[in-house]
């Protein structure tokens, strides 16, 4: 049976819609940075994910061809990340999604490594005649972060926000946000298939005690 990360890590995956606490391990993603509206169309950032899911199948169906990669085992493809962040601005400005910034992944296995996803690249590029080039190999290790099951619309994600935040001060907390510490979303749903009051999401926030 092939690995699901979602189901051998419920604590990740399946947050409640009220605020946690969690401490969040290294993780290897494959990652396309990118920056602009995500909702453009045929725009960066799709462009992205059409990238991301090419990589990504390739490396989990190489067990059908000849390439062998070495600690390999069938996996479920886990689901759509990002990272986002906004220069210059303070929290989050939905208002202008032009400025956004981001880092738009999928979790891997960590017996990937960059000679796999060369290798991925080439045959995106021969069988698909997409171009992957500016996926990379990411390891991001998040430590401790406030998260949450926000429920609804992206736009709405503020309200889901609110409560973190109050959640933090209660709990003697603060957000730390850096250069290498952003504002991360999970996207459980398609929203191609489910309706936007219904699409799940998981917010997640670096933090800090104060």
């Amino acid at each position: 049976m092939a690995f699901d990360f979602k189901k051998e890590y419920k604590d990740l995956y399946s947050p409640k819609t009220k605020p946690s606490i969690i401490n969040v391990p290294p993780m290897k993603y494959i990652a396309v940075r990118g920056s602009g509206d995500p909702n453009e169309e045929n725009g960066e950032y799709k462009q992205s994910i059409e990238m991301l899911y090419a990589i990504a199948y390739t490396i989990k169906m190489s067990k059908m061809g000849d390439h062998r990669i070495d600690g390999y085992f069938d996996f479920v493809v886990p689901p759509l990340e990002g990272f986002w962040w906004q220069n210059g601005v303070a929290g989050f400005d939905y208002a202008h999604k032009e400025s956004f910034q981001w880092i738009s992944c999928i979790r891997v296995p960590d017996f990937v490594e960059n000679a796999d996803l060369d290798w991925a690249k080439a045959e995106a590029l021969r069988k698909k005649e997409l171009d992957c080039s500016k996926v990379e190999l990411l390891c991001v290790d998040e430590g401790e972060c406030v998260q949450i099951m926000h429920i609804g619309e992206y736009d709405d994600e503020p309200a889901s926000i609110a409560l973190m935040d109050e959640y933090l001060e209660e709990a003697g907390y603060v957000n730390d946000f850096s250069d290498t510490r952003h504002h991360h979303e999970i996207y459980l749903s398609d929203p191609r298939r489910v309706a936007p009051e219904r699409c799940k999401t998981i917010v997640r926030h670096p933090i800090r005690k104060k």
